[in-house]
């Protein structure tokens, strides 16, 4: 099965090199179209929810520089500290 985002990272992917310009902003993707940038992420979340309801949609930081973050939710293992 398909990330159900993956047409809106395309699109980010695809547009970078003009959103460089706002980084720092969010973009507010839906479906294959930037429906905004916005300089805060609860607007661009907001923003989203009112464009979209339960749908999904993509608010994603501009930045040039891609920053990946890992978590995990293994919750059942023992403490190693």
């Amino acid at each position: 099965m398909a990330d159900p985002l993956d047409r809106e990272l395309k699109k980010y992917k695809e547009l970078l090199p003009t959103l460089v310009a706002e980084e720092g902003k969010f973009a507010l993707i839906h479906g294959a179209e930037l429906k905004g940038v916005y300089e805060a992420y609860l607007d661009a979340l907001s923003a989203g929810y009112k464009l979209a309801g339960l749908n999904p949609f993509l608010v994603k930081r501009i930045n040039q520089v891609e920053v990946n973050s890992y978590f995990t939710r293994d919750t059942g293992s023992e403490c190693r500290i």
